[in-house]
């Protein structure tokens, strides 16, 4: 006996609610009605509905008690008791009694733990699984629908009871014909009499099933074996034209390879000539605009010559000065140039590229010719100029 296993005796008790007051002089010396109370109290608590002797008057009592309490325990919570210190009731049963109240006690302060828990748990929010809630929405449903269809069936077998009732009195009432009875149990009984000899039957015939099945498996293996001695002889000879497949497919590589480089250059001189024509197209575009610029020289130069010789015409007076003007002119004749025009724009449009050098000489040729005329035409209108003042000289001089 120690004085800590006292000690937690007493707490435990006190905490589990036991009405009487335990000191530790108790123990001190033997106190066997006090232990049997304790043992009564705490097999109740245990387990109330229990039918425990609990006499302890006599010797036999108290033995037949304590045995009683040790096998309830031991059955019950697998709790193994000394029932000679129980019996002897002083320091040493305690540290049994111990092992009855500890159980006990970690069972309360559990559940106290677990009430605790469960109060702080309904003060935070739950986390809500949604997909779990889908789930039991489904199966609710599901349910939902076979109680309906489960609830309509039994309305209509209920239904039906008031009938079936009558029958099955009736049924229940008849007496029983035996012969009729004897004649259905003579049916069933030849009926599992001819299952039973089609059963035989098949019995029999396998194994004339199972020959036939092990010489069809070796006749399938003898096949097998043969297919495959054949293709491993196949796979050893080489082909008859398999030398020239590979020197086709050699020569096929090679001209694919050069087929590939021939395009190639093919698409690469295809570009370098179009390069080339729009080059060529440029330089003839450049080419052509100064002789086009030459030509609408010319033609304003002859605009200009035209409105000077109407606004000199315009001037004279009468009809003696118009004779003598054109006296003059018959006189001096005005020496009109020509346009000179070398080449064609449309025969050098048709030209090909190799002559496009001509082209531009030529075009070099025709602009020099126009300004040659251009210079000619200049001295022309000069010398028109001056007959038309000698003219007006001269009849200035008859009047």
């Amino acid at each position: 006996m120690s004085y800590r296993d006292i000690r937690n005796f007493t707490e435990m008790m006190r905490a589990l609610g036991y009405p009487r007051l335990i000191s530790m002089e108790n123990f001190r010396n033997p106190n066997f009605s006090l232990v049997a109370e304790i043992l009564k109290w705490l097999v109740l608590r245990y387990d109330p509905n229990t039918d425990i002797p609990m006499d302890v008057d006599t010797e036999n009592d108290r033995v037949l008690f304590i045995k009683s309490v040790a096998q309830f325990m031991m059955t019950k919570a697998h709790i193994k008791l000394n029932t000679k210190k129980l019996y002897g009731a002083d320091g040493l049963a305690v540290k049994e009694l111990l092992k009855v109240t500890t159980v006990l006690y970690d069972a309360t302060q559990k559940s106290k733990k677990s009430d605790e828990d469960e109060m702080a748990a309904s003060y935070l929010p739950r986390k809500v699984d949604f997909n779990s809630k889908i789930s039991e929405l489904k199966m609710a449903r599901q349910l939902a629908s076979e109680i309906t269809v489960k609830g309509s069936t039994l309305h209509q077998l209920l239904g039906r009871e008031v009938d079936l009732r009558e029958i099955r009195t009736a049924s229940v009432a008849r007496p029983l014909d035996l012969n009729e009875i004897e004649k259905n149990i003579e049916n069933a009984v030849n009926e599992a009499q001819s299952d039973l000899d089609k059963t035989r039957n098949q019995l029999d015939n396998i194994a004339s099933d199972e020959a036939n099945l092990g010489a069809k498996i070796e006749k399938r293996t003898a096949e097998l074996e043969r297919n495959q001695k054949r293709l491993k002889n196949l796979e050893s000879v080489r082909p008859a034209f398999m030398d020239e497949y590979e020197g086709l497919e050699k020569d096929l590589e090679t001209l694919y390879k050069t087929y590939i480089e021939k395009y190639r250059n093919l698409t690469y001189l295809e570009q370098q000539h179009e390069i080339m024509n729009k080059t060529e197209l440029d330089k003839f575009n450049d080419s052509d605009n100064p002789l086009k610029a030459a030509m609408r020289a010319r033609e304003e130069h002859e605009d200009m010559i035209r409105r000077r010789l109407d606004s000199a015409g315009s001037e004279t007076d009468g009809e003696e000065e118009d004779e003598d003007v054109l006296v003059a002119d018959n006189d001096h004749p005005v020496k009109q140039g020509k346009p000179k025009v070398v080449g064609s724009m449309a025969g050098a449009l048709d030209s090909d590229d190799d002559d496009s050098g001509d082209l531009s000489s030529g075009s070099e040729g025709v602009e020099d010719g126009l300004l040659d005329d251009d210079d000619e035409t200049g001295s022309d209108d000069e010398d028109d100029d001056d007959q038309i003042q000698t003219g007006g000289g001269d009849s200035d001089d008859g009047f």
